[in-house]
């Protein structure tokens, strides 16, 4: 039931998002180009040292680096950092924005399941598969510093 303190209450919240940039997303975005330069270059020249599983989370934290920086670039965070949460996170903030992307990224969490110390799995994905990932990235790069930050 609403009361009126309830009402009075829900209409002076202020919304967390989009309040002020958080400090430092400059250097998250800097630090995901950085590893998605060092993943597009291993995979070129095909060095044997950079397996599927190193180009995979390279080109994982370069993907969780764009995400942090465009969130933090808007003055919010995404409640963890798993694939999952990182796109509902940039789904809420960027409505319609991660069409063509999001099931991508979703997909990627499938071979990491890292949170329960317990029961966690790894699943390395297939060389055939980290050229796809680095288009996703791409893509997510673009579009971050073309649309969403300012």
């Amino acid at each position: 039931m609403v009361t009126a303190v309830t009402a009075q209450k829900e209409k002076n919240l202020v919304p967390l998002t989009g309040i002020e940039a958080i400090r430092g997303w400059e250097e998250f975005l800097a630090d995901g180009e950085a590893y998605l330069r060092t993943a597009t270059s291993a995979h070129a020249k095909q060095k044997k040292v950079f397996t599927p599983e190193i180009l995979y989370n390279l080109i994982a934290m370069s993907i969780e680096k764009f995400v942090m920086a465009a969130l933090m670039q808007r003055g919010t965070m995404p409640y963890n950092h798993t694939m999952a949460d990182l796109v509902e996170a940039m789904e809420t903030t960027f409505p319609g924005k991660m069409e063509g992307l999001s099931q991508g990224l979703l997909d990627m969490d499938k071979y990491q399941d890292i949170c329960d110390l317990d029961g966690f799995k790894i699943t390395p994905p297939g060389m055939e598969k980290i050229s796809g990932m680095l288009e996703l990235a791409q893509q997510l790069h673009t579009l971050v510093t073309n649309e969403l930050v300012c």
